[in-house]
């Protein structure tokens, strides 16, 4: 086969398996896993950068890993309350409780906030690994999180 088709095939392929988990989870299952790739890196590049000034040990890692377990339970709820509201909006008392949201917005939002929170630390990370970071990245993602925080409020 040649390399052009075979290409072909392979980026099908791709867009084939991300379409399906784009039907599956939608954009909340997405944010999820951005997030969960975003909680290892920090968590690796944290043990890197701790490592690389003498500082690692154990009971710091497991202090870390603690806290990962925090946030997500914290996204574990945030998706029991957007389920809570699925249900409320199916039920009976739909008409008392008047219009809400339909859809998974609190876990969308946990999740991206949880991540923009991952990413600036993998940014203090790199500079502890001493590598240069822009300013306005750093500025970026403050900014970012902050949005999140207020719920994308003006």
């Amino acid at each position: 086969m040649e390399a052009p088709k075979k290409a072909s095939e392979i980026k099908a392929a791709i867009t084939l398996v991300l379409g399906f988990l784009t039907g599956l989870w939608g954009y909340s299952g997405w944010a999820v896993a951005l997030f969960i790739v975003s909680m290892a890196a920090d968590y690796v590049t944290g043990t890197w950068a701790a490592r690389a000034r003498g500082e690692w040990s154990s009971a710091a890692a497991r202090q870390g890993l603690w806290h990962k377990l925090g946030e997500i339970a914290a996204l574990l709820v945030a998706a029991l309350c957007d389920i809570a509201v699925e249900v409320l909006l199916r039920s009976a008392a739909a008409p008392l409780v008047g219009e809400l949201a339909d859809g998974h917005y609190l876990t969308l939002l946990v999740a991206i906030w949880y991540t923009f929170t991952e990413l600036g630390s993998i940014i203090e990370n790199a500079v502890k690994l001493g590598a240069p970071v822009p300013e306005w990245l750093k500025r970026g993602l403050a900014l970012l999180r902050s949005k999140t925080d207020s719920g994308f409020s003006p």
